[in-house]
């Protein structure tokens, strides 16, 4: 069976989170106004503190935006903790994931001013820095993610046996 659409059609947008064989998944929009303010709140959040951090480390054009490095770099790190701490290690409040993790850290990661970035390197005439700052900035952004889980599930483990010895003396 060939899922490609007839000629002439064109294929429905496909979401793999969403199955529209179940009624409740087919309906339109479900926004809950608390969910987008909390969002919002944490999005404010996020962008200031980035901002504050390419005020504190500006860069000229042509130079390694050190800035948006960082920040990329540090808010994959957490959301590396984050994803570990609400979905393996606590059951937090349903406002916890939207505000911290889509707000606060969606608004402080900037990977459209990465790339930005790159496209300003390359129009000063800095292409291998734009080739090495792009490849730099996914390989990092990667490595903290996975280091911040990482690191997250070690604290928990190390955690665990201290608090069992507590709970038998």
């Amino acid at each position: 069976m060939s899922t490609a659409p007839r000629p002439g059609r064109h294929a429905d947008p496909v979401d793999p989170d969403v199955d529209l064989k179940v009624p409740a998944q087919r309906r339109g929009s479900n926004w809950d106004p608390t969910v987008l303010a909390t969002i919002a709140v944490g999005g404010i959040i996020g962008a200031e503190a980035r901002y504050g951090m390419s005020v504190w480390l500006p860069h000229r054009v042509g130079q390694w935006p050190v800035a948006t490095w960082l920040v990329n770099t540090s808010g994959c790190f957490l959301i590396g903790v984050l994803m570990v701490v609400i979905t393996e290690l606590t059951s937090p409040h349903r406002l916890v994931r939207p505000f911290l993790g889509v707000g606060i850290l969606g608004g402080y990661t900037t990977f459209s001013t990465a790339m930005v970035d790159v496209q300003q390197l390359a129009l000063a005439g800095r292409g291998g820095l734009a080739l090495g700052y792009l490849a730099v900035t996914v390989l990092t952004a990667l490595a903290a993610t996975l280091l911040g889980a990482m690191l997250t599930r070690m604290a928990a483990a190390a955690r665990l046996p201290r608090e069992r010895q507590g709970q038998h003396s």
